[in-house]
């Protein structure tokens, strides 16, 4: 995205750009979504779009009409064919297949190191993640969006392809936060993910024994196809990647902390930062101004505390939010674009307890 953006603007047209990646980029290995107002920049490429949306929780289950919105799902294929295309028509940007192994700085330059060269430049925009950054602090709580997702293709009509499964909680939560993630593309294919926000990751196995029982339990479903496989693991955390910023070496995506801490939506708000990024560049301005806006960093704080020193209370505050208020004013407050008052109302439809005893967890340090 970053490179086609400084490749589509005139002002960088004297600078070479250089983009390195270890993949060719040639497989489906992933699949992003995100819920997006009418027409949007991407839908070139969404392979499939819903206008409703599934909950399902323990106590309290639901469809719901999302309008004005809709959830997208772009697949990676489609998306690395799209802009690898249209990133090869700047002349002023090559593409190579090199793996990074180091990044270092000097007083006028920058060195990439990679497995065939070593490239000199002036700034190095980099979105190589590394869990150690965040394993070496004890200031801020870390946890995983790690999941084992499945396209199935089954023989008989089992799905609804116009309700995608946003999250059931429906599945044993093992005293953590747990839930399947359905995407239909038709009544006889699917996307399953089985999902965790919690700590630590599973065996593989054990993600696939999940998905085997959902599609056993929930569709009666024992014959299918597993035509792809992805999985993944995303980081939750509020620590501030943007202090491992140099004059010129800058973190971008989950590296530079562009993951929605409560969620794990990066796509999305990638998008977003991608285009004050380009603006900040051209100012010859600071990127501080990327950071998350301080009231929703402090939201999403708050709920990591309770799942790192709780981790199965997540099914119980989840099913409470969507319980207590409409899906369109919940995307709203994860796109961080409400205004307090509506702040206040998604926190009003949260859990009171342990919102509060996370609260004066965090505030007890100041009063001491």
């Amino acid at each position: 995205m970053l490179a086609d953006a400084l490749g589509q603007d005139s002002y960088f047209n004297d600078k070479k750009i250089l983009l390195l990646d270890k993949d060719p980029k040639n497989t489906n290995d992933r699949t992003w979504c995100f819920w997006e107002e009418g027409k949007g920049r991407f839908d070139g490429i969404v392979h499939k779009a819903w206008n409703d949306i599934y909950f399902g929780g323990q106590g309290f289950s639901e469809q719901f009409k999302i309008s004005p919105y809709a959830y997208k799902l772009i697949r990676g294929l489609d998306f690395y064919r799209h802009y690898l295309q249209k990133v090869s028509t700047h002349t002023n940007i090559e593409f190579l297949q090199e793996e990074v192994l180091n990044v270092s700085e000097n007083e006028g330059s920058v060195l990439v190191t990679t497995t065939e060269e070593t490239y000199i430049g002036n700034q190095v925009f980099s979105s190589v993640f590394d869990f150690k950054t965040l394993k070496n602090q004890h200031k801020y709580p870390v946890l995983q969006q790690h999941f084992l997702g499945w396209v199935v293709k089954t023989k008989h009509p089992v799905f609804n392809a116009d309700r995608p499964i946003f999250m059931d909680f429906s599945v044993e939560q093992k005293n953590n936060t747990r839930f399947m993630y359905v995407l239909p593309f038709s009544d006889t294919k699917a996307l399953l993910e089985y999902t965790l926000f919690s700590e630590h990751l599973l065996p593989e196995a054990s993600y696939e024994k999940a998905i085997k029982d959902y599609l056993n339990q929930k569709y009666g479903c024992v014959e299918y196809e597993i035509l792809e496989k992805e999985k993944g693991s995303i980081p939750m955390t509020c620590y501030d990647f943007q202090v491992h910023n140099t004059k010129r070496i800058h973190y971008i995506g989950s590296a530079g902390g562009w993951t929605k801490p409560s969620t794990g939506y990066t796509f999305y708000n990638t998008s977003k930062k991608i285009s004050d990024l380009i603006t900040l560049i051209k100012e010859n301005k600071s990127f501080a101004s990327l950071r998350t806006k301080w009231r929703f960093r402090f939201y999403d704080l708050l709920l990591l505390d309770i799942l790192y020193s709780d981790n199965g209370k997540g099914q119980y505050i989840f099913e409470t939010l969507f319980k207590n208020r409409p899906p369109q004013l919940i995307f709203k407050f994860l796109d961080e674009e409400t205004n307090l008052w509506e702040d206040l109302r998604i926190i009003s439809g949260c859990p009171k307890k342990e919102f509060i005893k996370s609260l004066i967890r965090r505030l007890l340090p100041f009063f001491k």
